[in-house]
């Protein structure tokens, strides 16, 4: 491929690598088409943000693909993880210190696998304060990293798929098929309230974006190495 290639559009299945943010992958891959092909600017983007904390899928589109980005982000998305259901934390997963922790010498394996039929279909969802989303132009995390308290609507998800993987508790591995908008670590704690104990994310990783799956994508260090052309093809 040349670089009007990539200028007139192309998709990039990019598997992002655990503490990389989808911003910096974005900015690799950008830096990468910019210096193999000698170019001035090219727009970059992705169809669904990752937490720096999870792994995974990461549809990117370059140049006038930048415009389907709306239509891609509608998409189901897959993801598997990993729950802990003996504590909380501020931020849902491992991004904050464990805020408190419950005894679930009680917690049965049964009743843990019936739990997931409680969050299957349209359900109500609160998302979590340390999140990106916006409240009167700042960042939700701005509030919650200043100890500000800050209202947080519900917003309404759609799960088409729940399923325990492996049950060791006080640890689940799990598989979830979701709409856009949905928050896997305010499920994660959601499911651990359910059940009268802590809940909360430890690890996470997205398969799937509609037909998009993470067993075709690459790292952004390995795109970095493929023979993409160069500026004088």
């Amino acid at each position: 491929m040349n670089a009007e290639d990539f200028l007139n559009g192309q998709i990039l299945l990019i598997d992002k690598p655990l503490g990389w943010s989808s911003f910096q992958a974005v900015n690799k891959i950008r830096w990468v088409l910019k210096k193999r092909f000698q170019l001035k600017k090219i727009k970059v983007g992705h169809a669904g943000t990752l937490d720096p904390l999870a792994t995974g899928l990461l549809v990117i589109c370059t140049g006038k693909f930048t415009k389907r980005i709306p239509e891609l982000q509608g998409q189901i998305k897959t993801y598997t993880g990993t729950i802990g259901l003996h504590a909380t934390t501020p931020s849902y997963d491992l991004e904050t210190e464990i805020d408190q922790t419950f005894d679930t010498s009680a917690l049965s394996e049964t009743a843990v696998r019936e739990n997931c039929n409680h969050f299957l279909g349209e359900i109500k969802q609160y998302p979590p304060v340390f999140s990106a989303l916006k409240k009167d132009g700042k960042r939700l995390y701005e509030y919650a990293r200043q100890g500000k308290e800050v209202t947080i609507n519900p917003r309404l998800v759609q799960i088409d798929h729940f399923e325990l993987s492996k049950v060791d508790l006080p640890f689940i591995d799990f598989e979830v098929v979701c709409s856009k908008g949905t928050y896997i670590r305010s499920l994660a704690y959601d499911f651990g309230k359910k059940l009268g104990v802590g809940g909360h994310l430890t690890a996470l990783r997205r398969t799937k974006i509609g037909e998009f799956d993470v067993d075709n994508a690459v790292s952004p260090s390995a795109f970095e190495e493929y023979n993409l052309g160069s500026a004088k093809e």
